[in-house]
C-alpha cells in the first residue's frame, strides 16, 4: 500500500515538475517571439506571416499546458498572453486587412485549441479573466484586440513574477496618455473600453475614481464624462 501511495506521489511530481517546465518554455519563447516582432505598439504582421514557424510552435506548446486559477499569478499571465498571441495569429492567418473586424467572428466564433480547451477569445476574456476574477479590471489594459483603440501591446511576455508589475505600468500609461484619456476643461471623453465595460469599473469604485487611482492629474469628481469611437483600424507596424 505504501509503495502505491510513493509511486502516485512521484508520477505526480514528475507530471507537476513537466507542466512547469512547460509553462516556463511558453513564457520564454513568447517573450522572444514578442521582442522580435513588435515595434512601438505595433506588430509585424507582415513578417510574421512570411515566418510564422515561431508563433506556431508557441501556440502548438500551449495547447495542452494547464493553469490552475488557484495559481493566480500564473493563470493570469498564461491566459493574458494566450489571448494576445491568438489575436495575432488570427490576424495572420487573414492578413493583409484593415481592422480584425474584417474577419467574420473573430472575437465571438472562431474557438481556438489553447489551455487544454477549444474556445473563443471573448471567451477567454470573458469567461475565463473576468469571470474569475471580478476585481482586476486592469485586463483591459493588457489584453490587446489588433486594433489601435486598444492600448498598445508590448515587446514582452507577461510573466507570474512581474505580472503586478506589469498590470500596474500598463494601466498607468493607459489613464495618463492624453490620446486615451482625452482631457477638453471639465469635459472627458474616454475609450469605449469603459463604457462596454462599465460594470467592471463600478465594482471598483466608478469609471472616474479608478481613472483617477492612476492618473497623475486628477480628473474632478463632477466631470462630465463621453465616450470616443474605438478605433479598429488594424496595429500592424
Amino acid at each position: 500500500m505504501k509503495r502505491h501511495i510513493i509511486q502516485a506521489l512521484f508520477f505526480l511530481l514528475i507530471v507537476t515538475g513537466s507542466s512547469a517546465q512547460e509553462l516556463n518554455t511558453f513564457f520564454n519563447e513568447t517573450d522572444s517571439f514578442l521582442k522580435a516582432n513588435i515595434i512601438d505598439g505595433r506588430v509585424k504582421y507582415n513578417a510574421i506571416k512570411e515566418n510564422p514557424e515561431a508563433l506556431k510552435a508557441i501556440l502548438h506548446l500551449a495547447k495542452d499546458i494547464s493553469v490552475s486559477e488557484s495559481e493566480a499569478m500564473n493563470y493570469q499571465a498564461f491566459w493574458i498572453n494566450a489571448y494576445n498571441l491568438i489575436v495575432i495569429d488570427g490576424i495572420v492567418k487573414n492578413y493583409p486587412l484593415k481592422s480584425p473586424l474584417d474577419v467574420d467572428g473573430f472575437f465571438d466564433k472562431a474557438k481556438h485549441s489553447i489551455g487544454g480547451k477549444m474556445i473563443t477569445l471573448n471567451g477567454i476574456e470573458n469567461e475565463l479573466l473576468r469571470a474569475k476574477f471580478p476585481n482586476e479590471p486592469r485586463f483591459h489594459f493588457v489584453l490587446v484586440c489588433g486594433g489601435l483603440g486598444c492600448p498598445p501591446i508590448i515587446n514582452e511576455t507577461y510573466t507570474p513574477k512581474k505580472l503586478e508589475t506589469q498590470l500596474q505600468r500598463q494601466t498607468v500609461l493607459a489613464m495618463n496618455n492624453p490620446s486615451f484619456i482625452r482631457v477638453e476643461g471639465n469635459k472627458v471623453n474616454v475609450s469605449q473600453i469603459f463604457e462596454w465595460y462599465k460594470d467592471d469599473f463600478e465594482r471598483v469604485g466608478g469609471i472616474v475614481a479608478f481613472i483617477n487611482k492612476f492618473k497623475t492629474s486628477k480628473l474632478p469628481e463632477a466631470v462630465q464624462l463621453g465616450y470616443y469611437p474605438y478605433d479598429w483600424t488594424l496595429n500592424s507596424k
